[in-house]
C-alpha cells in the first residue's frame, strides 16, 4: 500500500503551533511583499477568502472577522518541515518527499498499515505539534484522493480506501492530482465529470488525448501501480532565483546588484546539489502600468564554454546579459536569473585547455564560501558586485518570529 502523508494547512499550522491563542482562528499567510494569500487555516476557508487573493482586496473581511494576518516566514517553515519529513523517514521504510509539507510512503511490506498511520501520525503532533492527514490506497494517485477524503471527511484525518469503485464515481475529474486545469475541461467537455467516468475511457484515445501520463494516471485510478516511490530526489531539470522589487527602478546599478544577488543564490544552489550548469538565462519584468507605450519585458540568455557552479563565472555572465536587455528611463518590478541544462558536476564534459589546476583553487575558494555563509549566515562574505550596503528587506509587516532556527527568537517561558 502507499500512503500519503500531507500537513494540514501547513504554513498557517506552524504559526499556530507557537502560538495557542490563534487555535480555531482564521489565519492567512502572505506570499512575498505581502502580497497574496498562500495559506489559509480552515476558518479562514469558510469566510470564502480565496488562494492567490489580493491582501489589499480582503481588508474589510480581515477587519470584520479578525483575521489573523502573517507574512511568510521561510526559515520557520522549512526547518518545521524538515522535523516532520525526519519522522516520516524514521518510521517508513520507502519515502518520497514530494513537497514542503507532503510525502510518499510504501507500506507494501507492513500488514498493519493502518496502526502504523495512527501511530506516525500521534509522533508527529506530540513532536512538532504540526497536524498531518494520511491517505492509504494503492497507487500514489489513489493516496492523493484518499488524503483528500481524509482532510474532508474524517474526524482522525486518517483513510484507507477499500471501496475503489464507490469513492470514484462521486470525486470530481477536476480534482485528480496530474489532470489539470486544461485537460479537465476537456474531460467535461467529453461527458466525463468523475474519476470513474474517466477510468472507463477507451485506454488508447487517453493517451492520444493526454499523452503517456495520462494513461498512466488512468491506470493508477484503476489500482495498477505505474508512479513508483522515489526515495532519492530527483536532479533538478533548471534552478531559477528571482525576487520583485520593494519599488520600480530604472537604476542599471541597482538591478545590477539585484542580480548579482540572483546569480550568487543560483550558484550555492547548484553547489548544494553538486551540478553544474551550461546555460544562463536574466530576465527583467517591467511595470507595464508605469511604462504604458514602453511596455517591454526582457530576457536573454546565453551557453558556458563548460558547465560551471562558479559564483564569479555566473555573476560575470549575468551582468553581460543584463546589460544587453535593460533599457534606460524603464521601470523595472521584478528581475531573476535561471540556470539550465544542469548535469551532475562529476560529468562536466571538459575542452582541450581547461586549466585544471585553476578550478581547483576556486573550486576550494569556494567550498570554504558556503562554510562560513553557513556556518555564521547567508551573506557573511560577499561578492564585490553584491554591493556592499545590506539588501533591501522585503515587505515584512506581520512576521513571526524565526522560532527554531534563530537563537534570539526562541519562546521564553515565565515561571
Amino acid at each position: 500500500m502507499i500512503v500519503l502523508a500531507d500537513c494540514n494547512n501547513f504554513y498557517a499550522s506552524c504559526e499556530r503551533v507557537f502560538n495557542p491563542k490563534l487555535k480555531n482562528k482564521p489565519v492567512i499567510v502572505l506570499s512575498n511583499n505581502d502580497g497574496c494569500v498562500i495559506a489559509r487555516s480552515n476558518e479562514s476557508k469558510a469566510l470564502g477568502i480565496q488562494m492567490g487573493e489580493p491582501a489589499f482586496k480582503i481588508k474589510d473581511i480581515i477587519i470584520k472577522h479578525r483575521v489573523y494576518v502573517f507574512s511568510t516566514n521561510f526559515a520557520l517553515y522549512g526547518d518545521m518541515s524538515s522535523r516532520v519529513m525526519s519522522i516520516l523517514k524514521d518510521e517508513s521504510p520507502l519515502t518520497e518527499i514530494y513537497s514542503i509539507d507532503e510525502a510518499f510512503m510504501d507500506f507494501s511490506t507492513i500488514s498493519d498499515y493502518d496502526k502504523l498511520a495512527y501511530k506516525i501520525k500521534e509522533k508527529v503532533s506530540i513532536s512538532t505539534g504540526i497536524p498531518v492527514s494520511f491517505g492509504v490506497a494503492k497507487t500514489k494517485t489513489l493516496a492523493k484522493v484518499a488524503n483528500h477524503i481524509a482532510k474532508k471527511y474524517k474526524t482522525d484525518n486518517i483513510f484507507v480506501m477499500n471501496d475503489r469503485v464507490k469513492i470514484l464515481k462521486k470525486f470530481p475529474i477536476s480534482k485528480v492530482w496530474g489532470i489539470g486545469r486544461s485537460n479537465s475541461s476537456m474531460l467535461i467537455n467529453h461527458g466525463v465529470k468523475t474519476a470513474y467516468d474517466f477510468i472507463n475511457l477507451n485506454e488508447n484515445w487517453v493517451q492520444q488525448k493526454m499523452s503517456i501520463v495520462g494513461l498512466k494516471i488512468l491506470r493508477e485510478l484503476k489500482g495498477i501501480q505505474c508512479f513508483n516511490i522515489n526515495d532519492y530526489p530527483k536532479r533538478k531539470k533548471s534552478i531559477c532565483t528571482s525576487r520583485t522589487f520593494p519599488k520600480d527602478s530604472n537604476s542599471l546599478k541597482y538591478i545590477e546588484q539585484a542580480i548579482s544577488n540572483h546569480a550568487t543564490r543560483c550558484a550555492e544552489k547548484l553547489r548544494k546539489e553538486k551540478s553544474c550548469a551550461l546555460h544562463i538565462g536574466v530576465f527583467l519584468n517591467v511595470n507595464r502600468f508605469k511604462n504604458s507605450d514602453k511596455y517591454q519585458n526582457g530576457f536573454r540568455t546565453a551557453m558556458f564554454e563548460v558547465a560551471t557552479n562558479d559564483t564569479m563565472k555566473i555573476i560575470e555572465a549575468s551582468k553581460l546579459l543584463l546589460k544587453s536587455i535593460y533599457r534606460k528611463n524603464i521601470f523595472y518590478k521584478k528581475a531573476g536569473v535561471i540556470m539550465g541544462d544542469i548535469v551532475p558536476q562529476n560529468q562536466v564534459q571538459l575542452h582541450l585547455f581547461n586549466d585544471t589546476s585553476q578550478d581547483i583553487k576556486i573550486k576550494k575558494l569556494l567550498e570554504n564560501v558556503d562554510f562560513i555563509n553557513k556556518k555564521m549566515g547567508r551573506n557573511t562574505i560577499k561578492f564585490l558586485a553584491q554591493g556592499l550596503a545590506k539588501r533591501e528587506k522585503l515587505k515584512q509587516e506581520n512576521l513571526s518570529p524565526c522560532y527554531t532556527t534563530r537563537w534570539e527568537d526562541i519562546l521564553k517561558i515565565d515561571c
